[in-house]
């Protein structure tokens, strides 16, 4: 079972990058939301899944630690969550910004000019 999640998690990674090294914008978004989605699987994997085991304490003390779910992988987690929202949004309005100044999506047609730099302002 941990082969099959690590091929997973190699496909996601791997699939991001390739849609990431793409000429247009759509594929450029998409890579970077499958990269964050699959670092977020990658922290909830590696946090370890215990089945019915509460992060924290209630009435009952576990009789060993190992029955206890870590929070730190679970606070990663949520902190990739928020990060990962945080860059796709912003990157969805440069990059809309980018393409309302210059009316193309193709990446590599963009060049640093300063007639780019005048359209921008």
């Amino acid at each position: 079972m941990n082969i099959i999640i690590a091929l997973i998690i190699g496909i996601l990674f791997a699939s991001s990058i390739y849609l990431m090294l793409h000429q247009s914008f759509f594929r450029l978004i998409l890579g970077i939301i499958i990269f964050g989605y699959a670092t977020i699987f990658f922290l909830f994997v590696i946090g370890g899944v215990t089945e019915n085991s509460p992060a924290l304490l209630g009435g009952k003390l576990p009789s060993s630690i190992s029955e206890l779910a870590d929070p730190l992988p679970q606070a990663l987690t949520l902190t990739a969550i928020v990060i990962s929202i945080g860059v796709q949004l912003f990157l969805i309005v440069l990059l809309k910004r980018v393409y309302s100044a210059t009316g193309t999506d193709d990446l590599d047609e963009l060049n640093v000019t300063d007639d780019l730099d005048k359209k921008l302002k």
